[in-house]
């Protein structure tokens, strides 16, 4: 029995399968051998979002929610191919994942600067094995952080909003990481990159020499089955230094502040409980980026000197049945001053009549609740409310979004939202 070459192009990827009797007729080709282990996965993630009460022109200033208030969303479309390492001395493999839709966007990759194509790449890199001792692997190429409690995935984290402390740390860098696994409770990755910011192919210069990287380190600590009720707990503390091009992207999608040296320390754990059902977290953040000049009213821009960012958050999560889980988040986002206030500058809210602005006051306060029921096979399917509060005493939210002009009208911030994921 003959088959097509690109049907049995499909079947060699694992898209279609063929009976044994034509598998033991056909003789790969040795391109479609290097293909075999390739595999193709991702997801679709929608929402449907409602900011309670009037007025959307201000939103809070967490990652991925401006532009959702108020209607249904097409989120981010991801599709992952790779060939991860066998376990061969010498593997080789690789990884690309390609984001498409909004929040693509506001990811931010792109080696142009112009994020308005709905497209972005998330990783992509040759991740290689070398036998040293337990085995030393790389990543060359475009990868995410190594700090962080959050993923930038929605579909791996507790909550579908992110954190405070997910939008102020790095998320992609463009270099050479190495791991290594000392032992079954030891893990070390350090890594060299071109810059902080998550532009890829980057550079630091100008204003700093051809020579200037951005260096990362972190370890992971892994309870070991001996510590009874707490086996599989992570304590988890990193660093990332280095030169950011816009050390803190303005609301309308341009680099508002650009120029500084930023350094991002981290340190975040997930503890088991003596209730199998159980499981809690924290994490903390510090940001601090050094002579920040804000462009938003244009050049030369306004100095800013150096400013800083902090978040600290708690999780709990309980699996009460088999589809059905709970989960919690509360955190707490505090700033410089002169961040805060360059923030929220009339100059730098500028934006076209009917989007959103994010907004981040001096001090935020955030409650989070999730309810997740997987009701349908490789659906994700949740419904959350959220609750943000500026804690520094002064209207950072709501607004008319039909005004030129628009002017925050309330301290607190409520959203109730639906979050559906398809994953393939």
């Amino acid at each position: 029995m003959k088959v097509n070459p690109w049907t049995l192009g499909l079947a060699t990827v694992g898209l279609v399968s063929l009976p044994a009797s034509v598998q033991a007729e056909e003789k790969p080709s040795a391109v479609m051998t290097a293909l075999s282990s390739t595999t193709i996965s991702g997801y679709v993630d929608t929402s449907a979002q409602w900011d309670i009460g009037t007025g959307n022109a201000f939103v809070p200033g967490f990652i991925y929610n401006a532009g959702k208030q108020d209607g249904f969303n097409l989120d981010k479309v991801k599709v992952r191919i790779e060939k991860p390492l066998d376990e061969t001395q010498w593997s080789a493999g690789y990884r690309a994942d390609l984001l498409f839709g909004p929040d693509a966007n506001v990811f931010g990759t792109t080696s142009t600067g112009l994020n308005t194509s709905d497209f972005a790449i998330q990783q992509a890199y040759v991740v290689l094995r070398a036998p040293v001792m337990n085995g030393l692997d790389f990543k060359v190429g475009v990868f995410d952080s190594i700090i962080g409690y959050e993923s930038h995935d929605s579909v791996n984290n507790p909550n579908w909003t992110r954190s405070y402390g997910t939008t102020i740390e790095p998320h992609t860098h463009t270099g050479v990481l190495a791991t290594y696994q000392a032992t079954d409770w030891l893990g070390i990755a350090v890594g060299i990159a071109n810059t902080f910011g998550p532009t890829i192919n980057g550079r630091a210069n100008p204003p700093k020499a051809e020579s200037y990287k951005t260096y990362m380190a972190s370890v992971a600590l892994t309870a070991p089955e001996s510590t009874g009720f707490l086996k599989g707990s992570t304590v988890y503390g990193g660093v990332v230094n280095g030169f950011n091009q816009g050390a803190q992207p303005s609301p309308t999608g341009t680099n508002g502040f650009v120029g500084g040296q930023q350094t991002s320390w981290y340190v975040g754990a997930t503890l088991a409980t003596p209730l199998t059902a159980v499981k809690i977290g924290a994490s903390f953040d510090y940001a601090r980026a050094g002579s920040t000049t804000d462009l938003s009213g244009g050049p030369p821009g306004i100095p800013l000197g150096s400013t800083h960012q902090e978040a600290v958050a708690g999780y709990a999560s309980f699996q009460a049945t088999e589809k059905l889980s709970l989960h919690a988040r509360g955190e707490y986002f505090w700033q410089s001053g002169a961040l805060a206030s360059a923030l929220a500058s009339s100059a730098f809210a500028t934006t076209p009549i009917g989007r959103p602005i994010s907004s981040l006051p001096s001090k935020v306060f955030a409650c989070t609740g999730t309810v997740q029921y997987d009701l349908w096979k490789n659906v994700l399917s949740r419904l959350e409310i959220r609750w943000d509060h500026a804690a520094n005493g002064q209207a950072a939210y709501g607004g008319d979004v039909g005004s030129a002009t628009p002017v925050p009208s309330k301290k607190n911030s409520v959203l109730v939202a639906a979050n559906v994921v398809y994953k393939f």
